[in-house]
């Protein structure tokens, strides 16, 4: 075999890995990628959930979501989970706007990141990041929180940079 076509053979290879990753859903999707720790359910965390909404150009979503107040609970975010059903989600308070940037590591799920002002104005929306990726997403500008929701859910219900999330941190910034 020659030296082009040996090459040739490796991209078609890894065009079908690829390929095969981003048609899959759910856990074993998430088994293509390499963790850095293999799934625990043991180690994701639980809080409690509080109510929040977002108003869209069109509706009024309703969601239930944890709070993350803490540099303990914000790093351990939505992590060593398999499922996160599209009314919940994982608020990340940072209690003073700053830039922000969050990876995926030890994510098995992906996930939809909304970066909120500290009115409750949506100025970001990184749609469907990758499990297991150490990049960090976040926009170039302080925010106050982020909202994580089940990677789809931002496109699926119409959420767009402009709308207003009310929950009870957002009463406290003003």
């Amino acid at each position: 075999m020659t030296s082009s076509r040996r090459k040739l053979g490796v991209l078609a290879a890894f065009a079908l890995w690829v390929g095969l990753a981003a048609c899959a859903s759910g856990p074993a999707a998430a088994q293509l990628f390499r963790p850095h720790e293999p799934l625990d359910p043991a180690k994701a965390q639980s809080l409690a959930f509080t109510p929040l909404s977002i108003q869209t150009k069109t509706a009024k979503l309703e969601f239930q979501v944890e709070v993350a107040d803490t540099d303990t609970k914000r790093s351990t975010g939505l992590m060593h989970r398999t499922e996160l059903a599209a009314d919940k989600g994982m608020l990340f308070d940072f209690k003073t706007p700053r830039p922000v940037s969050f990876w995926m590591r030890n994510t098995f799920i992906a996930l939809d990141m909304i970066f909120i002002s500290s009115d409750g104005t949506i100025a970001a929306i990184a749609e469907n990041t990758i499990p297991h990726n150490d990049k960090g997403v976040g926009p170039d500008m302080p925010v106050l929180a982020v909202l994580e929701v089940a990677g789809g859910v931002s496109k699926a219900k119409g959420i767009a940079v402009g709308d207003i999330v009310s929950h009870a941190i957002f009463e406290r910034a003003k």
